[in-house]
């Protein structure tokens, strides 16, 4: 099968401000993205990277940040933090929110146990939670649950976002089927469980749909 590669000029020009691990990382795509067949046609290429350059603003975040001030908590999650004395204890407060917002989920061992703090988004799709930390650990062979900075490693985090773009699925469809129907909606969910950041993933798969010629 004919693979799509990853012209890395190409990519400079679309996301100039991407961090030299990212750049590393791509610099290995098209052996990185065959076993998962991202990479098998442009149009499952373009809704690949649409939804990385989101969650990543543009290939510059590697590790989430949950700097957040009052208000913003109650934006991200007001049936949390729609106290405003709540939200104010957890403002500016990195650790302590992962621990609140994340202990008990995803594998995760309950608030305070330290894998909320442990387990937070990193990498290319963001990979989140004790589970999911230890599912693509296996399926690669490398001890991610252990050394979750390998998730932001050049050596692995464009195989980590493969593996988690391969078994993100939505009503029994993987992304790759919908990245082939052009289902942004679809893999969005997929991806991120809802539709936060939506016209964000759209603008940055219009903008890879045309540098890919489609």
């Amino acid at each position: 099968m004919s693979l799509v590669a990853l012209d890395l000029a190409l990519l400079a020009r679309l996301v100039p401000n991407a961090r030299s691990v990212y750049r590393a990382a791509f610099a290995q795509a098209d052996a990185a993205l065959a076993p998962t067949g991202v990479n098998a046609t442009r149009l499952r290429l373009a809704h690949f990277l649409a939804q990385v350059c989101h969650e990543t603003d543009g290939l510059t975040i590697r590790v989430e940040s949950l700097n957040y001030s009052a208000p913003r908590l109650a934006q991200v999650w007001p049936s949390r933090f729609g106290d405003p004395a709540v939200a104010a204890r957890y403002a500016h407060a990195p650790e302590k929110l992962a621990e609140k917002t994340y202990g008990g989920r995803m594998g995760n061992g309950p608030e305070g146990s330290g894998d909320g703090w442990k387990y937070v988004g990193r990498g290319l799709l963001q990979i989140t939670g004790r589970e999911a930390y230890e599912t693509y650990g296996r399926a690669l062979g490398i001890p991610l649950a252990e050394d979750p900075d390998l998730a932001i490693s050049a050596d692995w985090a464009l195989k980590i976002a493969a593996a988690e773009w391969a078994a993100s699925t939505r009503r029994g469809k993987t992304c790759n089927e919908m990245a082939d129907a052009d289902d942004v909606e679809g893999v969005t969910r997929a991806i991120n469980g809802g539709l936060i950041g939506f016209a964000s993933r759209k603008d940055w798969l219009r903008r890879w749909k045309s540098a890919l010629g489609l």
